[in-house]
């Protein structure tokens, strides 16, 4: 639907949620849509009914670039005759009232939130966005609404009927026109977020008359709901945390300290008091497992709602051992709840796109998600981040955050790892077709800060289990800088220009740069660090008449190690994957298996239902970017390899390799062209195999078994 907006609205006043109403006259409503972008966040009504079941809709942007609208049939909603029309605005990132660390309370788009809305039926607009026919306050029941602090509701200002016929909004205001945010208005096409999974407490303990704590049992993203009943004034304070303190109250502390106005993640509900009521907000969203309820009035229930993108399921594995199958949900959880609209790093926290947490899993999101067409659009805000010269944020959207610190080529490497991996598991090239410039911009600013070939800016190996022993940045920046200009030499053969060969040139460089200065002989590199090692060999470092040597020399570490991963997040993508490659799969195995801190078995057994965001655990506890384990399980264990040759898997070849510690592993994953299914089973001294695939695909199995 082509929407141009005549006019943004918005509320002449500064107060509480903005509530807009307008009347109008349909006289027949078969094919009628309405389209409308509500910024930072809305809800709309048709004849007093929500309509759709989105929440937190437009997903955020840089919206002085790029703001998105979302289209709705609303035949079903309408009436011939008088209809009335209803937009409720949140704060969300456009608005961001509270001050954080990432100057997010000052971005150049900030502005009071508006709306600009187009009802059209048969080719006729019934509603547009020209004020004159509406009416608006601010005196409503959503008093304060904040991405990082909360939402305060208070129902003694409800208003009955406010968006039905009839409704008397004498005192009302008439809107003002404001100006639009800035950004090409587009529309959403990506997925909603939804109220994906209602979650009952697994415990709900009294530690006092006035207070509650519900454990839901899972770590989660959304937000809960209440259902209360006491003295009109009264007020409910809900406090969401992943962990607690020691006598039971939720502990806030370590996800609370870069939010620097409001308290973090606090809820409040005022009653009206004239019987149960219920209540969840509306435009924020929290991450936690507990909920700390406050207040005098009696506590009927609570529940959680888990909000996530609604990308549907497209993969999953399972094995007789019941804690790889944890790992695997763990793994799930984690990547459902920080993908909010965008992907990022931790839903309570920080709330960020951290390009490297998404490139570092993002194989793993398409193995399990149908999530491609989610990447894409947080792709086009990561370009609208780009600087002229080049430079990328370390997240996105960003507002001048995240350019001098948190970025490097490890992170910055988001921009080509995940269009070449929505090409292999797609088909669709369009993602690097539409930013393939932007790359070439990248690299040469990249290039522009090389010395002797080598760059030495970017976090490297970060969050690893000791910070003194960590591979060189040097290295793992540059090693990502090879890797990005090979991508894109591929990129510009499948596109048909010619920067392929000088960007091949490039990467070689590179490659000779980091031999001549990190590769010891004898299949060694830098200080030997494990990912130091695993990097030179999945990034095709050393040279061909060393990989084995390096590889031996890995797996001998590892084993030497006790199999503990002594890596942070780069290495434990590089490191497993490098050892299966050189057939040490069993090797690669044992590091996610064993139980000992630090590793991933050692969360499952301190509780956790999420992946932690480092080994010990002190800082977040809902953190994607060591997930990579799901996506080696499918590729290693199951044989799913995508095949740049044949994207999109129009033909396959499944490698499957059994490992002694399973009896049985089956995986399946639902491509373009339908349902791929693998399983083995141990028999006696012998591996059965049952593959499927769907019809009209060549495909060839070649099980690989020690």
């Amino acid at each position: 639907m082509n929407f141009e907006p005549v006019k943004w609205l918005g509320a002449a006043e500064q107060g509480g949620a903005p509530y807009f109403r307008c009347e109008f006259d349909a006289e027949t409503v078969a094919g009628a849509t309405l389209a409308i972008c509500g910024l930072g966040w809305y809800e709309v009504c048709l004849n007093g009914r929500k309509v759709g079941d989105h929440v937190l809709d437009p997903i955020v942007t840089n919206y002085d670039l790029r703001a998105r609208y979302v289209v709705y049939d609303v035949a079903a909603y309408l009436k011939p005759g008088r209809n009335t029309v209803g937009v409720v605005l949140g704060t969300g990132w456009y608005d961001h009232v509270d001050a954080d660390v990432w100057n997010f309370d000052h971005a150049a788009w900030r502005d009071r939130c508006k709306f600009a809305l187009h009802l059209r039926c048969g080719g006729a607009e019934l509603v547009s966005g020209e004020p004159a026919g509406w009416r608006c306050t601010t005196a409503g029941p959503i008093t304060f609404n904040s991405l990082r602090n909360g939402e305060y509701y208070d129902a003694r200002l409800e208003m009955a009927g406010w968006a039905e016929n009839g409704f008397d909004d004498s005192t009302w205001q008439v809107p003002v026109p404001l100006a639009p945010p800035g950004g090409v208005l587009e529309e959403q096409t990506s997925p909603p977020c939804r109220v994906m999974r209602v979650i009952r407490p697994v415990a709900l303990k009294r530690l006092s008359p006035t207070r509650a704590v519900a454990d839901f049992g899972v770590n989660l993203s959304g937000w809960c709901r209440i259902r209360v009943r006491g003295k009109a004034g009264d007020t409910v304070e809900l406090r969401y945390g992943e962990r607690l303190f020691p006598d039971g109250r939720v502990d806030k502390e370590h996800i609370g300290k870069f939010v620097l106005s409001g308290e973090n993640q606090c809820d409040r509900y005022t009653l009206r008091g004239d019987g149960v009521e219920e209540w969840a907000p509306r435009f924020t969203f929290h991450g936690f497992q507990y909920c700390q309820i406050d207040g005098e009035p009696e506590l009927e229930s609570v529940t959680a709602e888990f909000v996530h993108t609604s990308f549907a399921d497209a993969g999953n594995f399972e094995s007789p051992d019941a804690e790889l199958n944890a790992l695997q949900r763990a793994v799930q959880e984690s990547y459902r709840g920080n993908f909010v609209g965008i992907p990022f790093d931790c839903p309570h926290r920080e709330k960020n796109g951290w390009t490297g947490d998404t490139q570092l899993a993002a194989e793993t999101g398409l193995c399990n998600f149908d999530a491609a067409s989610s990447l894409e659009q947080w792709l086009d805000t990561l370009a609208d981040c780009q600087r002229p010269s080049g430079q990328l944020p370390g997240i996105a959207p960003a507002c001048g955050w995240g350019y001098n610190w948190g970025s490097g080529p490890a992170w910055d490497a988001a921009f080509f790892v995940i269009p070449e991996l929505i090409y292999r598991y797609t088909g669709s090239g369009r993602t690097y077709e539409k930013h393939f410039d932007g790359m070439l911009r990248y690299l040469d600013y990249a290039a522009s800060r090389a010395s002797g070939d080598l760059v030495a800016f970017g976090l490297g190996d970060w969050n690893h289990v000791d910070n003194a022993k960590i591979a060189p940045v040097e290295f793992t920046s540059s090693a990502y800088l090879m890797h990005c200009n090979r991508l894109a030499a591929k990129f510009a053969r499948r596109l048909g220009r010619g920067e392929g060969a000088m960007l091949d040139a490039r990467a070689e460089c590179m490659r000779a740069a980091l031999n001549a200065r990190y590769n010891n002989g004898g299949g060694s590199f830098a200080h030997d660090e494990m990912t130091a090692l695993g990097m030179a060999l999945v990034f095709d470092i050393a040279p061909e008449g060393e990989r084995a040597a390096a590889a031996e020399r890995l797996a001998r570490i590892v084993r030497d190690n006790g199999y503990k991963p002594y890596f942070g997040i780069l290495g434990s993508r590089a490191v497993p994957r490098a050892l299966a490659d050189a057939g040490f799969v069993e090797t690669a195995f044992r590091l996610f298996m064993q139980p000992e801190y630090p590793g991933w078995i050692h969360w499952l057994r301190q509780g956790a239902t999420t992946l932690w965001g480092n080994w010990h655990g002190e800082a977040s506890r809902n953190h994607i970017m060591f997930g990579d384990v799901s996506a080696w399980c499918f590729r290693y264990l199951g044989g799913l390899v995508p095949d740049e040759a044949h994207p999109g898997f129009s033909s396959v070849t499944l490698r499957p390799h059994p490992v002694p510690q399973l009896d049985w592993f089956r995986m399946f994953h639902d491509t373009p062209h339908g349902r791929i299914s693998v399983g083995w089973r141990r028999e006696g001294g012998t591996y059965q195999f049952n593959v499927s695939v769907p019809d009209g695909i060549e495909h060839h199995l070649e099980p690989e078994v020690e």
